[in-house]
């Protein structure tokens, strides 16, 4: 095992095994994920962080759904986008070259490598950076934490596309494209 993978394995955090638990679905629950990261239920937001990291541990997406699984319930929520957003960054140093780390609003560090990349998606007209994240989830990268990053990109052609890559642990990621 390279320190990479181990390094990854340690800043997991604790998951439920939401996956292989098969409950009954129980209907909606009037929680809303806002597209900046605030839990909102019934409309008011949840500010206890541990009680957002609580339902965040038995968060999974489905075809494109959003639950909340325990073993003897399952509740669809609303996620606007993304349920997580990256609001830090970090950099070490491993034999690999630099590895880059992201931190959540929920106060996961998670390390971009191949199991968990940076990809592009698309959110309001606009292609975005998200951080792959377990269980089908994922997080959007905070404008503050896009810049800092984005300026330590260099600019890579493929396909008559200028790509903005930089990389963690020597894997190429894509932070954005130009046409």
């Amino acid at each position: 095992m390279d320190l990479t993978s181990l390094q990854q394995q340690l800043q997991r955090p604790d998951l439920a095994p939401v996956e292989s638990w098969q409950p009954k679905f129980c209907g909606d629950l009037p929680l809303l994920i806002t597209a900046d990261g605030r839990w909102l239920y019934q409309g008011s937001e949840i500010r206890r962080q541990p009680m957002v990291r609580l339902f965040a541990s038995v968060l999974i997406c489905q075809q494109q759904q959003f639950f909340l699984q325990t073993p003897v319930e399952k509740v669809r929520i609303q996620v606007e986008d993304a349920p997580f957003v990256v609001v830090a960054s970090e950099w070490q140093s491993t034999k690999n070259g630099p590895l880059l780390t992201l931190i959540t609003n929920i106060g996961d560090a998670v390390s971009v490598t191949p199991e968990y990349p940076l990809r592009l998606r698309w959110f309001q007209q606009q292609r975005l950076p998200y951080l792959q994240l377990w269980r089908g989830l994922s997080a959007r990268l905070n404008r503050n934490t896009y810049y800092q990053l984005i300026e330590q990109c260099r600019d890579v052609y493929c396909d008559g596309e200028r790509h903005y890559q930089l990389k963690s642990a020597g894997y190429p990621f894509t932070l954005g494209v130009l046409a």
